[in-house]
């Protein structure tokens, strides 16, 4: 609980751990050095609960983790220099992944920085580039400063900000607080002649298909997203970061897409078949360069509802509805009766290829292992996907009953994330099933954070794809013929490693061992590493 004695002198620091507390946030994670101790006091006695992790980067993808079950900003605590720099992936990724996410930096003072060198650097020139603002902590500005940040971090679209917070401000007794709090604002939604048209083409659409990507998860809008390709019978594909806006079992889900040549053999095609496109809070900075101009607007009636306008120019619609997905859609069905679509049914025969293509069809390998993980992991479990091809593999084979089920770099497409990330899933929700798979160079970037799962008392499972090699970078290198060089690595002992750092490990080589091992880590009170051995070239042909 927050420490609100009467007779407690408020500090700067205090007061921006208590916007941080009023936004939701509970926990914050880092590694601290001198300069942010009173940063870390202030967000204990604000009632933030600070975790100790290994390395700034995995902290932030654990206050991710966290973000995604509770829907707070996500708070990462980083020191002057080294502990700031560590952190410029993580911050990078919540810029591009649109994480939410607070980050606070310890700096020197100005004036000391005047005749002192040591580990002084410019933060906010570094972290410019990588958020969506970036603020240096003054006392009495410290509330109004607290505020401005979490409104940014959160408003469409989300993404990261920054607060450079210098020694002494941070111990500084605060100005009396004159409250400043923006206020809620209310959904945009279009109106008039780009309304009007279209409402047009949604009633006369007879190949309509949606694109859903990660803009309707916030504010409500994934369930009216549902609820409007339910009614008009659309057939839905989504980005990763989208999968389960409509449960994949769903007749119309069509799966996620975007990374994957050989997905989007089945997709693309039905995607240049549709008259009618509905792009639904669709972000294409998830999307591989395969999905550049796929459609052609001057043929195809293409309806974008983003967030923000069109800066990217991956695509280019017939319509441009900057406003908030769910408002829109609400507007836009007003009154329409639902009517059939796509009468030579090539949905339902592209759903039934895809799920072909991804079946394993094989006693064991990489398809194999993920196909018996969904099989025996309960349909509640929460996944998280590090880079590689597994993740290209998993992406499409997982099926997401809910949003954010299946959490992801896609954006940034950073290694090392899926460790700390389903850490932060299971710290929120200690009473979902968590998984993680990981290829064996990105678990070996964060296996120290083992030692953070046993110390917090975590029992996520945490699947490792055993091949000694990056996979997709290998299997790139053959594709152009070159010499095979800087990709393999010795295999090591990963079982060996959890059972080490407190946890307990077991190595799996065919579908039997994986479903004794997955079966009795679901029961244990300690994290699983469970190590999946599979033959280099497992995912040729797969992905």
């Amino acid at each position: 609980m927050p420490d609100t004695a009467p007779d407690m002198t408020l500090r700067a620091a205090d007061l921006v751990a208590r916007r941080l507390y009023e936004a939701g946030c509970r926990h914050a994670f880092g590694m601290p050095g001198g300069e942010v101790l009173t940063i870390v006091d202030a967000l204990e006695r604000a009632g933030i609960r600070f975790v100790l992790v290994k390395h700034e980067n995995a902290g932030g993808f654990m206050a991710e983790g966290v973000h995604h079950r509770n829907g707070a900003p996500a708070v990462l605590v980083a020191t002057v220099g080294p502990g700031a720099l560590n952190a410029v992936n993580v911050v990078a990724n919540a810029h591009q992944d649109r994480v939410p996410m607070i980050v606070l930096t310890g700096c020197v003072d100005a004036d000391e920085a005047l005749t002192y060198t040591h580990q002084v650097l410019d933060h906010q020139a570094v972290f410019r580039e990588v958020t969506k603002a970036s603020f240096r902590l003054t006392a009495d500005g410290a509330d109004t400063i607290a505020d401005k940040a979490v409104v940014t971090a959160m408003e469409p679209r989300q993404g990261p900000v920054h607060i450079d917070v210098p020694i002494g401000v941070a111990d500084a007794p605060a100005a009396p607080v004159v409250r400043r709090r923006r206020g809620i604002e209310a959904p945009v939604q279009p109106s008039g002649a780009a309304l009007a048209q279209a409402r047009e083409w949604l009633q006369t659409a007879e190949r309509p298909l949606a694109i859903i990507g990660l803009d309707v998860l916030t504010g409500g809008g994934s369930s009216i997203a549902r609820a409007f390709v339910e009614h008009f019978g659309i057939p839905t594909i989504t980005t990763y970061k989208a999968k389960g806006v409509l449960p994949e079992d769903h007749p119309l889900a069509l799966g996620g897409a975007g990374l994957s040549p050989l997905a989007d053999g089945h997709l693309l095609p039905l995607v240049r078949q549709a008259d009618t496109i509905f792009l639904i809070g669709y972000d294409p900075i998830e999307m591989r360069a395969g999905w550049r101009e796929i459609w052609d607007p001057a043929v195809q009636r293409v309806v974008d509802i983003p967030a923000v306008p069109n800066t990217h120019y991956m695509h280019q619609a017939s319509l441009n509805l900057v406003a908030d997905a769910g408002a829109t859609l609400e507007v836009l069905a007003s009154g329409i009766p639902a009517r059939r679509t796509w009468s030579g049914g090539e949905p339902g025969e592209v759903k039934a290829a895809l799920g072909r293509a991804f079946t394993a069809g094989d006693d064991w390998g990489p398809a194999a292992a993920i196909e018996e993980a969904r099989a025996v992991l309960p349909a509640d479990t929460l996944a998280t996907a590090d880079s590689g091809a597994h993740r290209i593999l998993l992406s499409q084979m997982w099926e997401c009953p809910e949003p954010k089920a299946l959490v992801q770099s896609s954006g940034l497409c950073t290694m090392g994330c899926a460790v700390p990330l389903a850490m932060g899933l299971k710290l929120a929700s200690p009473d979902r099933p968590v998984v993680s798979f990981s290829g064996d160079a990105g678990f070996l970037m964060v296996a120290g954070e083992l030692a953070t799962a046993a110390e917090m008392g975590l029992a996520p499972i945490f699947v490792v794809f055993v091949d000694a090699s990056l996979a997709l970078i290998e299997l790139k290198q053959r594709q152009r013929q070159m010499a095979n060089t800087g990709v393999d690595f010795a295999r090591h002992d990963y079982a060996a490693m959890g059972r080490a750092f407190g946890g307990e490990g077991v190595t799996v080589r065919d579908r039997a061992g994986l479903r004794a091992a997955l079966t009795d880590a679901l029961t244990t009170d300690r994290f699983t590493v469970i190590a999946v051995e599979i033959e280099r070239g497992s995912y040729d042909g797969r992905i």
